[in-house]
């Protein structure tokens, strides 16, 4: 970044503006990324919880990424009109559609998620593999503190 447009170091120091520059960084190569592809990071999430949770309820896939059921509809419209879901009669209940991938969202995920890890590559390029492992368990304990990093869950013999 040019010495220019650089935050005051106060700024630059503080945890959550860091992880917000990160989070901006890694936002825009992820998105960059998956538009080579024709697709939206929120169209990708839905394809991937999809794919992850198998058939399912489309109030379950809204609540399981947190989006608003009006965007959930419209995103799905979208995925429909693509080819990439399908939506079927829940056999468990009938009023409620299970969603689930088209052959063509399977193939179309695989590419997506390539070039996801390819972009999360790049963001983390600067570090070593041993300093990504650790990168990504710091995160989770800011995100999540009550969860136990991978650090802590290995006897201390094996650290």
């Amino acid at each position: 970044m040019p010495e220019s447009v650089r935050a005051p170091s106060r700024i630059r120091t503080l945890p959550s503006w860091l992880l917000g520059r990160a989070a901006a960084r890694g936002h825009r190569l992820v998105a960059e990324a998956l538009a080579r592809e024709g697709m939206r990071m929120t169209h990708h999430a839905v394809l991937s919880a999809v794919a992850e949770l198998g058939p399912v309820s489309q109030a379950e896939l809204g609540r399981s990424l947190s989006i608003d059921p009006k965007d959930m509809v419209a995103i799905l419209n979208d995925l429909q009109d693509d080819g990439l879901i399908t939506r079927a009669p829940d056999p468990g209940d009938r009023r409620k559609n299970a969603i689930a991938l088209s052959e063509s969202g399977e193939r179309r995920l695989a590419r997506t998620e390539k070039l996801g890890r390819e972009a999360n590559e790049e963001l983390t390029a600067a570090l070593s593999p041993a300093e990504r492992a650790q990168l990504l368990d710091l995160l989770r304990r800011v995100v999540d503190p009550e969860e136990p990093c991978a650090e802590t869950d290995r006897p201390a013999t094996e650290r």
